[in-house]
C-alpha cells in the first residue's frame, strides 16, 4: 500500500505545520498582513517572555516592508489606536506611513495621534532614528503644527504633562505659527519664555483656564487653593504637584471623572484623602462614581479596566472601594456579548503567561497585570455570560477547575489565575473534552493563550491543537446532527508573536489583542460573521 499519510483524502488531511514558534514548538506562520495586525494589537515595545523590545521593532519593520498595501497600513494604525486601544504601536505605524505615503499619513494623523501622550511618543520615535531620520520631515512638521494650532486649551494643558520629550520640545521643533494672541501667549507660557518674548501678546491674552491654574499654583494656603478649585476645572495631574494639603486633594478628587478615580485610588490614599474629616463621605462618593450603572453601560466599559484597578489597589485602599470595583466589574459583564451556546474555554496558565501583559518596562514601571490575569478574566467573563460553558486551565496538564457560580467576576479570575505555571500544550483543553466530556454539546472553543505551545505534536506533521480540533469537530457534528454547521475555534493571542497553533480557515479564527473590542470580534464569528481579524482592520473607514 502507498504511504497513507501522504495519500490520505483531502477532506481528512491535516495541514502540516510550517514554522517553529518562539518557544521552539511546531506552529503555523501567520500571513504578513495578519502577523502585522497581531503585532499592532498586542505589541507595547517592551520585553516579553520570548521576545525583546528590539525584536518586536525589527519584526514590525520587516512585516511592514512585506505589506505593500499602504491603505491597509493606514487602517491598521487607526484600528490599533481606536479599537485595540494601543498607544505606542499606532505612533510607530504613523511614523512608517509618514515616510511611505504622506497623503494617507495626513488622513490618519489626527485619528491615531489623538492626545498629547501619543504626540510626544511619535516625536520620541522619530528622534530615535529608528524610522529613517532623526528630524521632522516636512509632512510631519506640518501635521504637528496643525495638531498644536487645532488643539483646545484643555488638550494642550494635558499634553504638557510628561517629559522626555516634553510638550516644550514638541513646540520648539514643530515651530507652529500661532493664529492669534491667545495662542501666542499660551505657547509662550507652555515653553517658559519670558513675558516680553510673547509680544505682541501679554499675560492678559492667556486663556482663563491658564490664568486660573497659575493662580492656583501661586496660592500660599490650602483654603485659597480650594476656593480657586471651585471656580475652574482642570485635569487632576495638572493640580497635583502644587496641592498644599489633604483637604486640597479631597477637592481634586471631587473633580476627577470615574476613570481617573478608578486609576488613582492609591494616589488618593497616599495623600491622606480618606483620612480627612470628610473621609467617610468621600469614600461613599468615590464608590458611587465607580459603580454608576448608567455610566458603565453607556460607555461600554468591560471588566478588564476594573480588574487592573483591583490588582493595583494597595492594602490601604478602603475595603468599600475594593468592593465597589468588584461590583462595577459585575455590571461591566453585562457589556460582554453572549454566544449562541456553551463553549470550551481553554485557559493557558503556563509559565510564560506569568509575564506582564504589556511587557517588562523596568523596575517600578512594569504592569502588575499579567497575561494569565487577562486570560483568566476573559475566561470568567465568557463563562458568566454563557451558561453551561466550561473552563479548562492548562499547562502540561489539564486542570479540573472547581468554580463557585456565586463568586464575583474578579474572584473567579483570581481563582483561575492561580493554576499551573509549567510548560505549554495548547491541545490539552480539546483533548480533555474529547475524553471527559465527549457526550456534551458545544458550539466551539475559545483558546486564550500566548500560543507558545511546545509540548506534544499532532498527526501528519500538524500541531497537537489541530489534531485534537479535528477530533472535536467530528464528535460535535455527530452529537448535534445534520442541521449543525459545525463548531468554531477562536485562538486569542495576548502577545506580539507571529505564529499560531491553528491556521485560519472557515471554522478557525485567529485574533490578537487584550482590549475589550476582542469580545465583539469573537461574538461576531460565532454568530456566523465570516470576517477575519484582517477583515476587521480593513473595515476601518479612512
Amino acid at each position: 500500500m502507498a504511504n497513507k499519510s501522504l495519500f490520505t483524502s483531502l477532506k481528512n488531511r491535516l495541514l502540516r505545520a510550517d514554522a517553529r514558534n518562539e518557544a521552539g514548538g511546531l506552529a503555523y506562520q501567520l500571513p504578513p498582513k495578519h502577523a502585522l495586525a497581531q503585532l499592532a494589537a498586542t505589541g507595547c515595545f517592551n520585553g516579553t517572555f520570548y521576545a525583546s523590545a528590539d525584536a518586536q521593532l525589527d519584526e514590525l519593520t520587516k512585516l511592514a516592508a512585506q505589506v505593500d498595501d499602504n491603505v491597509f497600513l493606514a487602517k491598521l494604525a487607526v484600528y490599533a489606536r481606536k479599537r485595540a486601544l494601543m498607544k505606542d504601536m499606532p505612533a510607530a505605524l504613523t511614523a512608517l506611513l509618514a515616510k511611505r505615503d504622506p497623503q494617507l499619513f495626513r488622513k490618519v494623523f489626527e485619528r491615531t495621534v489623538d492626545n498629547g501622550r501619543v504626540l510626544r511618543t511619535l516625536l520620541q520615535m522619530v528622534r530615535s532614528g529608528r524610522f529613517g531620520r532623526k528630524s521632522l520631515s516636512h509632512a510631519l512638521q506640518r501635521a504637528f503644527q496643525r495638531w498644536l494650532n487645532g488643539a483646545n486649551v484643555e488638550k494642550l494643558l494635558s499634553a504638557s504633562i510628561g517629559n522626555d520629550p516634553s510638550l516644550r520640545d514638541v513646540l520648539r521643533l514643530a515651530r507652529p505659527t500661532p493664529p492669534d494672541n491667545a495662542r501666542r501667549a499660551l505657547y509662550g507660557w507652555l515653553t517658559d519664555k519670558p513675558t516680553e518674548k510673547w509680544a505682541p501678546a501679554t499675560e492678559v491674552d492667556l486663556p482663563a483656564e491658564v490664568r486660573a491654574l497659575s493662580a492656583y499654583r501661586r496660592a500660599t494656603n490650602p483654603r485659597e487653593q480650594i476656593a480657586l478649585l471651585a471656580t475652574f476645572r482642570a485635569r487632576w495631574d495638572l493640580l497635583a504637584d502644587a496641592a498644599l494639603s489633604a483637604d486640597v486633594w479631597a477637592a481634586i478628587a471631587r473633580q476627577m471623572g470615574p476613570q481617573a478615580l478608578r486609576m488613582n485610588l492609591n494616589t488618593l490614599v497616599r495623600h491622606g484623602v480618606f483620612q480627612t474629616a470628610q473621609g467617610p463621605e468621600l469614600i461613599e462618593y468615590v464608590a458611587r462614581r465607580l459603580t454608576d450603572v448608567e455610566d458603565i453601560r453607556r460607555s461600554r466599559q468591560f471588566p478588564y479596566q476594573f480588574l487592573a484597578a483591583y490588582l493595583n489597589a494597595g492594602d490601604d485602599v478602603p475595603r468599600a472601594l475594593k468592593n465597589a470595583l468588584q461590583q462595577a466589574a459585575e455590571v461591566a459583564c453585562g457589556n460582554v456579548p453572549q454566544l449562541p451556546g456553551p463553549v470550551v474555554i481553554g485557559l493557558d496558565v503556563s509559565g510564560s503567561m506569568s509575564s506582564a501583559v504589556t511587557g517588562h518596562r523596568g523596575r517600578g514601571a512594569t504592569s502588575k497585570m499579567r497575561c494569565v490575569d487577562v486570560a483568566a478574566l476573559f475566561a470568567a467573563a465568557i463563562l458568566r455570560r454563557n451558561a453551561d460553558s466550561i473552563v479548562v486551565p492548562f499547562d502540561t496538564e489539564a486542570y479540573a477547575a472547581r468554580l463557585d457560580p456565586g463568586d464575583t467576576i474578579l474572584s473567579l479570575a483570581e481563582r483561575l489565575a492561580k493554576y499551573g505555571g509549567g510548560g505549554t500544550n495548547c491541545a490539552l483543553p480539546l483533548e480533555h473534552v474529547n475524553r471527559v466530556h465527549r457526550v456534551r454539546k458545544f458550539v466551539g472553543c475559545v483558546l486564550v493563550s500566548d500560543q507558545e505551545s511546545w509540548i506534544g505534536a499532532g498527526r501528519q506533521g500538524s500541531t497537537g491543537t489541530m489534531t485534537a480540533w479535528n477530533e472535536f469537530v467530528k464528535n460535535q457534528v455527530r452529537l448535534h446532527g445534520k442541521e449543525f454547521t459545525g463548531p468554531k475555534l477562536v485562538c486569542l493571542d495576548l502577545q506580539p508573536y507571529t505564529t499560531t497553533q491553528a491556521p485560519d480557515r472557515s471554522d478557525v479564527l485567529n485574533v490578537g489583542g487584550f482590549s475589550d473590542a476582542v469580545f465583539d470580534v469573537i461574538a461576531g464569528f460565532f454568530a456566523g460573521d465570516a470576517a477575519r481579524f484582517v477583515a476587521e482592520v480593513e473595515k476601518v473607514a479612512l
